[in-house]
């Protein structure tokens, strides 16, 4: 059965990601990563268009689907070597969150939104996942994959 993840990044990173086919969270750390398996869904919410920009952004940016069960380093530069995984990205419109919030289950506190986002990767439930990917323009069921 599969299950759901949203990574946090921003959509500079998530662009980066699709055009590699891989996903970093939490600044490289693997625990977060070693959590999904074969099969799992992942969406990046980009809280900011550039990495350490101060401008808003809140939009889910990309959509994928985990290719395998390996975690892996990656070596970006000599002092930096973060884990990954392989995803299948689907071609998928950018969704603003905030017209969401009021829907979404995992945001209990709809004053305090942005709260469970503060970690930078966490699990939701399919409820919300079909409700995003939906907005998306991806529709999920079973193993089918429709794009709009």
């Amino acid at each position: 059965m599969s299950r759901y993840w949203i990574v946090v990044a921003s959509k500079e990173h998530s662009i980066i990601g699709m055009s590699e086919g891989i996903v970093q969270a939490c600044h490289g750390k693997k625990a977060p990563l070693a959590k999904m398996k074969k099969g799992d869904w992942v969406l990046v919410y980009s809280s900011k268009e550039n990495f350490g920009a101060k401008t808003p952004y809140r939009k889910f940016t990309s959509i994928g689907r985990i290719e395998d069960d390996s975690v892996y380093s990656f070596q970006m530069s000599p002092d930096f070597c973060p884990f990954r995984r392989n995803v299948t990205y689907y071609q998928a419109e950018e969704t603003d969150i905030l017209p969401l919030v009021p829907s979404l289950d995992f945001i209990r506190n709809k004053k305090s939104w942005g709260f469970p986002f503060r970690f930078g990767f966490l699990e939701i439930g399919p409820k919300d996942f079909e409700l995003i990917s939906e907005r998306m323009g991806i529709s999920v069921e079973g193993k089918n994959i429709q794009i709009r």
